[in-house]
């Protein structure tokens, strides 16, 4: 797991999201751009319509971001932490549970996956 301290990454594509430019974020999603999103400090930013699919964000700070009707079933999440994000409408790993969701929501901890949930 990175660092428990988020970090401001170099990578292009977490620079757009950190300039809440979402759409030119997908657009090179969709051109094939990979990144690494590891451990980034994404706090507050406006995260709706990402596509996330396949990318590993564990330890990602998210706190007080608006994740309104993100899906994360196939984001890595594991260590990340929620607090006072936007959820209306989020779909999470089925990794995780209700609770550790709302821990994480309400008390900033970092999401921990349930082993027995692990390939559903």
């Amino acid at each position: 797991m990175p660092s428990l301290r988020p970090t401001f990454s170099k990578d292009p594509l977490y620079q757009l999201l950190r300039s809440d430019d979402v759409k030119g974020f997908n657009a090179k999603r969709d051109a094939g751009q990979s990144c690494d999103l590891r451990g980034v400090d994404l706090r507050g930013a406006d995260l709706r319509g990402v596509n996330l699919d396949g990318l590993d964000m564990s330890g990602a700070y998210l706190r007080e971001a608006d994740l309104r009707g993100v899906d994360f079933t196939n984001t890595r999440l594991e260590g990340a932490s929620v607090r006072n994000a936007r959820v209306s409408g989020v779909m999470f790993p089925a990794e995780l549970t209700a609770e550790e969701i709302r821990l994480s929501i309400d008390f900033g901890t970092r999401m921990r996956y349930n082993p027995l949930l692990r390939g559903r």
